[in-house]
């Protein structure tokens, strides 16, 4: 091969010698220097943090000072505070005690060599909360203090040179109250805050913009794997910023050039809202929202003010960051704001008009949902979907609970009942014991309904919009199979204050990094919750499969708030019970008077009252001691108002509350079946028969001249029989050491065990001391020693014995064991009476009862139905139900045999092998040191039954739950009247339970004009299956007494969805198992 030619290629150009060594860089040393660009201490007049103001002005010449400090822990508004006079006072001086308001007035007055600065802001410290006024009255900006949130941009009007006023409200307490020590212990009512800051500050914008620049190009050093090129790039174009900025000697020029250089990380968008508009498809979305409890730390008069505070920052930042978008549940805040704050109220509307701020949830508060009944889970929704619809034009279509201390099993129904198809949490990480397996999945109820669940896997509602934040939105998913989408919740929260700029600045820089260096998950900003889930839905609607989770989502901590501040338990149930009674009865009375108003206003009221105490800190147990203060003082207004609706509308219908001197006594049975019960009549020694179904019952009262059908013995010292045609119960020491079934011939005390034993337990949680009782608790169980036992009542138609138990120095319990003569065709049950004088430290008292009966699961009643539990500790995940929620009931059974322990207020129960344990008191001293201190007096029951559970055991609970009240007709109407209350009835299969009679909410006799009126008058009924079977009836309706023109099946919204066919008074009902259904009548 000859002949060819060949072109040379150029000379290299690389050099020929060695310019000297070049080692190799030390990279974690290299790594730990990012620090010191940033970071305060010995560095900081050295480094960027010396260049973020370019000037700053205080003193009295610029920041005249002056104060107004209303008594006794008052708080004025803003019209009734600065009327008073002020005083002058400076910076250095201290404000307090614990909770009180201090109102600054402040007159400023810019230097003439800030006034062409391009950013001015009015910084204020005083490490408390504080809301920035204008001169005028109109709240404009929170501050948290503290370091946090400090600043408020001046108008561009004070720029002028003149003096300009505007006002600060001070809070004497931080964002988390006033704690003495760590956060949850109780407040120090001494605390003094003092002013440290009241500065103008001309802010240098592009040192501020490289300081988030460089702290996400910072993390991701630190954060991106060090085995890709991510992390090393990132730590080059860190050092070289610090490199320029040393070299230009933090001049502005050198600020300039680091954010070049920052750009070759960031990408040249990371400064504007354009960076989100990009073809690139992200796969985490970001959503502000800002956590207010409605009390905890701090009580509810702080929250109104935490509103406000929160909620003018988040409309400040929609102003400046187009792509903001704030999620924000809980109607009774936004009921605050109206009332309080019209003018950022309507700031607030208007910005929903927009779509940046974003009303979620549906509910009227972030609930307990473990706790409250079926009812008022209902009401829940009720209430916040048609405020949220009155107030904004939609309802809501997401569930939204991040914070709340587990789930019940019926939640998916009333969901999709209250027209949500989206539930979104992420506290069940959390979890102390076993991870939650799932991100996104559709959980599913005790009837089968589903909504779809997502669960933010950064695992906070309160992200601080970090690199790693976006990061573990992918690295902790746990639903990839199906999707690999998410949401990122961010902002602060739990004691408010919601977004930040700088946490908008830095996802703004996290997107740049996504689509210039790639590797971190791409973030997207703009878009709703209600778009996310949207996404999820069409996918499940093009054939993707999420996996499913049946029943509650229990949570595995804080097992404790099913027991602490019984007192606010105790009032939560009859309240419950009250609305019920006063609902029924007030139904009734519109139909028997055509001038009786049905009371809507006061029945809101307490509905309102009651939610609100429903709160998830309020009513589980885990707020500061002011909060009880309050919530007691709601609940008495409760009482109030309900005993007098029900006064008035039994008055209409023909009766008066007995007094000693009445001859004629019938009895209410507000309950839809048949009653018949021995009862005492109050002020006399007297007892009486009552027996009827709904409504008025007949009351017999029975003499002691007949045949003795309860009786009690002293059998040998200290040991007593008490007896009935049912049972013989021996009582030993205060405890029930033998309990036949005469009938079924059979022993239920364990053999050698005894039951009713009070026992006492350390309790002294990891952490969270009104929260947490944990499993370690059970192995320092101590039997409570029995003092003397009398006999305390003597037949023949009930008969007691008491017993006296020293718990210890400071508390004792007095037990009385009863038991009421048999009444034909009726359960019977051994009744107890504690009463309890508690004055323990930190110690767990519960009540024991050893059953022979073998069963792997227990039964508990919940909302609407029953949640069925291991008995048995196989996995972890059984283990971890050491301590669980029941409502009125939990019940153990075996093939053709159980028994039922049924309770008046309490909702902490367990049940381990043959063991069952009602949990009665506790005692934690954070946050409220006085927590369950005093006197109580507890009700419980232990109901046999022979076959298995049933309804026998659902309607006894309901009736030890609503005893029957004795009343005097005073109306010679009182036979048709008393027809009325009965005019309503289902007939059919016993499992299913009436448990709502109301009006319509927007009849137009009845609405109070917050939404379109109905024409003419109906009836809500609300039924449910409670056993857990397909079960069928007829809703039987007295057409002589109630004109019924049309039934419908509705929501819980009371929207008609299925006209029904009446045919002789009767509409067919089928309900699947543990279905609810809301039935309207239509008058």
């Amino acid at each position: 091969m000859g002949g060819e030619t060949h072109s040379r290629s150029a000379a290299s150009t690389y050099p020929k010698l060695a310019a000297g060594p070049v080692g190799q860089q030390i990279h974690n040393i290299y790594r730990d220097r990012l620090g010191q660009f940033t970071g305060g201490g010995q560095y900081e007049g050295q480094n960027l943090r010396g260049a973020l103001y370019e000037g700053r002005a205080s003193g009295e010449e610029h920041v005249k000072l002056s104060v107004y400090s209303p008594p006794d822990l008052s708080r004025p508004t803003f019209k009734d505070a600065t009327k008073n006079d002020f005083r002058p006072t400076k910076v250095g001086e201290s404000f307090g005690p614990s909770w009180s308001t201090h109102w600054f007035k402040v007159q400023a007055k810019l230097p003439a060599n800030l006034t062409k600065k391009e950013l001015l802001e009015f910084h204020w410290d005083a490490n408390n909360e504080g809301l920035v006024w204008s001169e005028d009255g109109e709240p404009l900006q929170g501050l948290t203090g503290g370091g946090e949130r400090t600043e408020w941009i001046l108008p561009e009007v004070f720029r002028d040179g003149k003096e300009h006023t505007f006002y600060v409200e001070m809070a004497c307490n931080g964002m988390f109250g006033n704690a003495g020590g760590d956060i949850i212990q109780p407040p120090n009512p001494e605390r003094y805050f003092q002013l440290s800051t009241a500065d103008i500050v001309a802010v240098n914008i592009e040192a501020r913009a490289l300081y988030v620049d460089f702290w996400e190009i910072g993390d991701a050093a630190r954060e991106f794997p060090g085995d890709g090129w991510e992390s090393h790039e990132a730590l080059q174009v860190g050092n070289a910023i610090m490199d320029a900025f040393i070299a230009g000697h933090g001049s502005q020029k050198s600020i300039l050039r680091g954010r070049e250089i920052a750009r070759r990380y960031i990408g040249d968008k990371a400064d504007s809202h354009e960076v989100y508009e990009t073809d690139e498809k992200p796969i985490v979305f970001a959503i502000g929202h800002c956590h207010i409890d409605t009390c905890w730390l701090w009580p509810w008069a702080e929250t109104k003010r935490k509103v406000a505070r929160s909620w003018a920052n988040q409309c400040n930042l929609m102003d400046r960051y187009p792509e903001h978008r704030f999620a924000c549940s809980q109607a009774q805040q936004y009921k605050w704001l109206e009332q309080l704050y019209p003018s950022l109220y309507d700031r607030v509307k208007a910005h929903v008009k927009k779509g940046a701020f974003q009303p979620i949830g549906g509910s009227w508060v972030e609930h307990d949902t473990n706790m409250p009944s079926g009812e008022s889970l209902v009401r829940q929704f009720l209430y916040g979907q048609r405020f949220f619809e009155s107030h904004f034009g939609e309802r809501c279509q997401t569930f939204w609970l991040p914070d709340t201390f587990g789930y019940s099993s019926q939640l998916p129904q009333l969901c999709r009942l209250a027209g949500m198809s989206r539930f979104f949490t992420q506290k069940l990480s959390w979890n102390n014991i076993n991870k939650f397996p799932h991100t996104t999945f559709n959980w599913v109820a005790l009837d089968g309904s589903q909504v779809l669940c997502h669960m933010a896997p950064s695992e906070t509602y309160t992200a601080d919009a970090n690199f790693g934040d976006v990061k573990r939105s992918v690295t902790q998913h746990k639903s990839m199979d199906q999707d690999k989408t998410s949401l990122l919740v961010f902002g602060k929260g739990d004691g408010g204050g919601g977004p930040t700029f700088q946490h908008l600045d830095k996802l703004r820089r996290c997107r740049g990094i996504s689509d210039t260096v790639g590797l971190l998950p791409r973030v997207q900003m703009g878009n709703s919750v209600d778009d996310f889930f949207l996404a999820l839905e069409k996918k499940a609607e093009t054939g993707t499969k999420f996996v499913t989770w049946y029943g509650e989502l229990y949570f595995e901590l804080h097992r404790g708030t099913y027991t602490t501040q019984a007192n606010n338990k105790w009032n939560n149930r009859k309240t419950e019970i009250l609305l019920h009674d006063v609902e029924y009865l007030a139904t009734h009375a519109t139909l028997a008077s055509s001038t009786y108003k049905y009371p809507k206003k006061e029945i809101d009221d307490m509905w309102e009252n009651v939610l609100l105490c429903q709160f998830h800190d309020c009513l589980p147990g885990s707020s500061i001691e002011m909060c009880y203060d309050d919530s007691d003082e709601l609940y008495a207004h409760v009482f109030q108002t309900g005993e007098k609706l029900v006064k008035e509308a039994m008055s209409v219908l023909g009766y008066a509350k007995h007094d000693l001197g009445s001859t004629k006594l019938i009895a209410l049975n507000t309950l839809p079946w048949h009653r018949e019960e021995i009862i005492k009549i109050p002020g006399k020694s007297q007892y009486a028969l009552v027996r009827g179904n709904q409504g008025s019952a007949e009351v017999i009262v029975l003499g002691r001249s007949i045949t003795a059908s309860a009786t009690v013995k002293e059998v040998k010292a200290g040991v007593f029989m008490l007896s009935n045609d049912y049972f013989d119960i021996r009582v030993e020491g205060g405890s029930i050491v033998s309990l036949v079934d005469k009938k079924a011939k059979r022993e239920l005390v364990a053999k050698g065990q005894k039951a009713n034993q009070l026992v006492i337990f350390d309790d002294k949680p990891l952490y969270w001391q009104a929260w947490d009782v944990e499993v370690f608790h059970l192995d320092s169980r101590e039997l409570l020693p029995a003092g003397k036992t009398l006999i305390a009542e003597n037949g023949p138609h009930r008969v007691s014995v008491i017993t006296e138990t020293r718990i210890s120095e400071n508390s004792w319990a007095k037990t009385t064991i009863a038991l009421s003569a048999v009444v034909e065709g009726q359960q019977s049950m051994v009744e107890i009476d504690c009463e309890v004088e508690w004055r323990e430290t930190m110690k767990f008292l519960k009540v024991e009862f050893p059953v022979d009966i073998y069963s792997t699961e227990a039964s508990y009643e919940t909302q609407y139905g029953i949640i069925k539990r291991p008995t048995h500790y196989n996995t972890s995940w059984d283990m971890a139900k050491f301590e669980v929620c029941c409502h009125k009931w939990a019940d153990l059974s075996e093939n053709g045999y159980g028994i039922s322990i049924m309770n008046e207020s309490k909702y902490g129960f367990a049940t381990c092998g043959n063991m069952m344990r009602l949990s009665l008191l506790r005692a934690p001293k954070a946050p409220d040191a006085h927590a369950d201190m005093g006197r109580h007096h507890i009700r419980y029951a232990i109901l046999p039954h022979a076959g298995p559970l049933d309804h026998r055991t659902v309607q006894s609970a309901y009736n030890f739950n609503h005893p029957m009240q004795l009343y005097s007709p005073v109306s010679e109407k009182i036979s048709g009247l008393s027809k009325l209350l009965d005019a309503i009835r289902i007939q059919g299969s016993n499992s299913l339970i009436l448990d709502c009679v109301k009006r319509g909410e927007d009849d137009e006799d009845v609405s109070r004009g917050e939404l379109p009126k109905r024409k003419g008058r109906s009836i809500i009924l609300r039924l449910y299956e409670s056993l857990g079977g397909t079960s069928r009836g007829g809703l039987h309706v007295d057409n002589s007494l109630i004109n019924v023109k049309k039934v419908f099946k509705t929501n819980i919204l009371e929207d008609d969805e299925v006209e029904l066919a009446m045919k002789d008074g009767v509409v067919e009902v089928e309900l699947r198992p543990f279905e609810v259904a809301t039935y309207r009548l239509q008058l």
